[in-house]
């Protein structure tokens, strides 16, 4: 017997009708598909989208549509937080409704209170607190405020609709201005507060007069809900879309607030009406400020992570080169350092700690990174171009021994020639034989360790390196002792670079200084050579 096929699919398209069944229902009754029939309060008739006050909630697409009837004066009333406004005629074919001030249409001098229940020149009605946009190519907005002193500005027209010029009145306690819409922030006193955004039928609001302007107030404003029907319905995939354009209106106001502050160090006094362009304008108000904040905090913390970053980059490189320093410290096989000139004079601090100078050029003292000590010379005479200077460095570098001075850097830029060494604390053995002021005393043991130290570097220059040296100029101030007074020969190799005025590089010629040579190269009778 065969099984009954499942009944899911149909099921299902059956679920799939009956909701969207329902989601249209209720969209319907969203829209106001409702027939409440035609009202009239006045001259002014009411139908869908608008309703009574005291008709049923589906009678009017929303509760911003709802008109309120006067019955004392048989005059419609729109009205919301913004303020309250005659409603003048409904134009249902063009979705269209004109609007006037309660206080502009008694002619009793008042002053127009009511805000407009728009933002100016939206785009996308999408939101509930503004279903209306302008339509009108003249429609402009007027900022109405209340000035605590007289302000003497062309941009601040008086708002006083009854002039009052007879004598003896004191001067009033507040002064009223209209203001254009398009004033920026730098222009508005501190000592005014926006109470009214006043919309006027004008195709500009600038150079006109009081009268004018209240000539244009009471013929009222035109204002189309077409926007609002196009987008009516289920359309709550907007509501993204509303809090978005929320938050931005918020910031910019926020942002014009601040500005405000920077420029004139005091916070701008704005009425409600000027921010609370919704149902929730304190709301929106809290919203612009903390999202003013909290944009403020995330350029800070973006600043301070680029300025972390930047200095752990900066320590690891530096970090970097310390441990490339000691490395190249630790291995005695590798040759020197080429330094930059202006590496020599960081490393010097611009030559300004002179140990010496000597037939070679003077020495400095210096401080490379990793905080260890050493002595710069500065040659001052050498005839060798680089090539011949770096080669013969080279083979300097290659020279390792405890009693022989190790060349730790050198640099050559043109003619700008320096040796690096390691500095030696306890100076050159010249300073402590001879100088009488310096009072180190060294015992006899101790001496003999250092003639001993002198006799194995001069060995092993004669004999123990790959290359062959003479040194020829053996004398107290070339023998530099370190800390714990261990020999160093200094001076041994620089032969080559130097003329043979100052250099030792032949063997039937005097070189070296007198008194510390051989004396048979002076003295010719003495008898066989010393060497």
């Amino acid at each position: 017997m065969p099984k009954p096929k499942p009944l899911r699919p149909l099921c299902g398209v059956l679920l799939v009708t009956i909701a969207l069944f329902l989601s249209l229902k209720a969209c319907d009754a969203r829209t106001g598909t409702s027939d409440c029939g035609l009202t009239m309060c006045g001259n002014v008739s009411i139908r869908y989208p608008f309703r009574l006050k005291t008709q049923p909630l589906h009678c009017g697409a929303h509760v911003i549509f709802q008109l309120d009837c006067d019955e004392k004066h048989n005059r419609t009333i729109l009205g919301n937080e913004n303020g309250k406004f005659y409603v003048q005629e409904i134009l249902y074919n063009n979705f269209t409704i004109r609007l006037v001030d309660t206080n502009l249409a008694s002619n009793s001098c008042s002053l127009p209170r009511s805000s407009a229940p728009v933002l100016h020149n939206s785009a996308c009605l999408v939101s509930y607190s503004r279903p209306y946009v302008d339509q009108h190519t003249g429609f402009k907005i007027m900022h109405l405020v209340n000035c605590t002193r007289s302000i003497k500005s062309s941009k601040y027209v008086d708002a006083s609709p009854c002039s009052d010029s007879s004598s003896g009145h004191d001067p009033p306690s507040s002064y009223h201005y209209f203001l254009d819409e398009r004033t920026q922030p730098l222009d508005f006193s501190p000592y005014c507060t926006v109470i009214a955004r006043v919309p006027v039928m004008a195709p500009y609001t600038t150079d006109i007069a009081t009268l004018d302007i209240y000539e244009k107030l009471s013929l009222g404003f035109q204002l189309s809900w077409r926007n609002y029907i196009k987008n009516s319905g289920c359309h709550e995939k907007y509501t993204f879309h509303r809090m978005l354009e929320t938050v931005r209106d918020a910031f910019l106001d926020f942002v014009n607030s601040f500005n405000y502050y920077l420029f004139h160090h005091s916070p701008v006094t704005f009425g409600r009406d000027f921010y609370s362009v919704s149902y929730e304008g304190k709301y929106v108000i809290c919203l612009g400020i903390i999202g003013g904040i909290a944009l403020s905090r995330t350029f800070l913390g973006i600043s301070i992570l680029i300025g972390l970053v930047t200095y752990k980059l900066r320590r690891r490189h530096l970090c970097a080169d310390d441990k490339i320093e000691e490395f190249l410290r630790n291995q005695n096989n590798l040759i020197p350092i080429r330094y930059s000139y202006n590496e020599i004079k960081r490393m010097t601090r611009g030559f300004s700690d002179k140990l010496g100078a000597g037939g070679f050029g003077s020495v400095f003292k210096g401080k490379l990174r990793s905080d260890h000590d050493v002595a710069v010379k500065l040659l001052d005479k050498s005839k060798a171009n680089g090539q011949d200077f770096i080669a013969e460095v080279a083979t300097i570098g290659r020279i390792h021994h405890v009693n022989v001075a190790n060349l730790r850097g050198f640099c050559v830029e043109g003619s700008k020639q320096a040796l690096v060494y390691d500095f030696m604390p306890n100076g050159s053995l010249d300073k402590i034989i001879f100088e009488k002021e310096n009072k180190t005393s060294l015992s006899w043991d101790k001496m003999f360790d250092i003639v001993i130290g002198v006799a194995r570097g001069i060995a092993y220059l004669h004999q123990g390196c790959d290359m062959q040296i003479l040194h020829f100029d053996i004398k107290p101030h070339n023998i530099l002792l370190e800390e714990n007074f261990v020999p160093k020969v200094l001076d041994f190799g620089l032969a080559k670079l130097y003329s043979i005025d100052d250099s030792i590089v032949s063997l039937t010629a005097a070189r070296g200084t007198i008194g510390y040579i051989a004396p048979e190269l002076i003295y010719k009778n003495l008898g066989a050579a010393s060497f």
